[in-house]
């Protein structure tokens, strides 16, 4: 088997890779470079890959210095092996360092990168993390959706859209105009400062050439007050960013504009599912539907000494709390 860590330009240079990518934006190479031009350290960004000629596993990672951390950031809503699973042991077992950290990952992933890392010798926990809320249409229209949905939510977007203040938009082409709407309104929101601005700006022209992009933005009186930033991919809506101005709360824009990005995603885009990301928010349970557990995987190398007081001190924690629940960042 051919066993290679390369960087990310090597990567995307091998049709190998390119052939596994997947239909999220997390799982394709121009999104990972993008991710670490703007947020990372690009030189430190690795693409490992283990191919036998007929089957390619492929397994973005970041050389943290100490540990083996995913290609990631807050941005992600997962991360993930790509390709055949096949030669993760082959691929862990070639890995530089001797602690590594995956997280968050889909259950099913997880659990085949854990037994790779077993299999390969290292000492491995793999442990809930976090809440990823999601939405199966079912090839349901919208309106049976929205009949599906709290009556306190159905009462104010009938009421808030009677009085007729605010007005909604949803554009599928990126302009300056609207993404300084969306910067203005994500200053005055509830949310915790953009870490990089940068680099979601560039991603969101990147969605619009490719077609991907929905940006909705909610305004009253000619003012932005409400923006959400989503996108379109295999099937799926990503809900990335929500921001309201809070002066405007009793207008309910954010949820008014909601309703509406979730009408168009399902009958114009006909989307089966809606991603709703990572953090178990309590609004998150009137709009969808289901949620899926998201998992740690870390692994320790048996001979890698430096490491050990790192393990004891996973193992200590795992001993006094071995339930982890999904934490509650937004």
């Amino acid at each position: 088997m051919d066993v290679y860590h390369a960087s990310l330009k090597e990567a995307q240079a091998d049709p190998r890779v390119i052939a596994v990518q997947g239909t999220s934006p997390f799982e394709r190479l121009d999104w990972l470079a993008l991710l670490a031009d703007h947020c990372l350290d690009t030189g430190k960004a690795r693409i490992g890959v283990a191919s036998d000629g007929t089957a390619t596993t492929v397994l973005p990672w970041l050389d943290a210095g100490s540990h083996v951390a995913p290609l990631a950031n807050w941005y992600n809503f997962f991360v993930s092996p790509l390709g055949d699973m096949s030669g993760l042991s082959e691929l862990v077992q070639s890995l530089p360092l001797g602690r590594a950290m995956f997280a968050p990952m889909p259950e099913e992933e997880a659990q085949a990168l854990a037994a790779a890392f077993r299999k390969a010798g290292w000492i491995t926990i793999s442990e809930p993390c976090d809440a990823n809320h999601i939405l199966c249409v079912n090839g349901r229209s919208f309106a049976e959706y929205w009949a599906d949905r709290p009556g306190a939510l159905r009462e104010t977007v009938r009421r808030k859209s009677r009085k007729g203040e605010v007005h909604l938009r949803l554009v599928t082409e990126f302009s300056q105009t609207d993404w300084d709407a969306y910067e203005a309104i994500y200053t005055l929101s509830w949310k915790p400062g953009e870490g990089s601005p940068a680099f979601l700006r560039a991603w969101a022209q990147m969605e619009s050439e490719a077609g991907r992009l929905r940006l909705g933005l909610a305004e009253i009186d000619g003012q932005p007050v409400a923006a959400q930033f989503w996108t379109v991919e295999g099937g799926t809506a990503f809900i990335h960013k929500l921001a309201h101005d809070e002066r405007f709360r009793k207008q309910s824009p954010g949820t008014l504009l909601s309703a509406a990005m979730f009408e168009h995603v399902i009958d114009r885009d006909g989307v089966s599912l809606i991603d709703f990301g990572t953090g178990d928010d309590s609004y998150k349970r009137d709009w969808m539907e289901q949620v899926r557990i998201r998992w740690r995987v870390r692994a320790w190398r048996k001979t890698s000494v430096r490491h050990w007081p790192s393990l004891l001190r996973a193992l200590l924690r795992r001993r006094l709390h071995p339930l982890v629940s999904p934490n509650h960042d937004g």
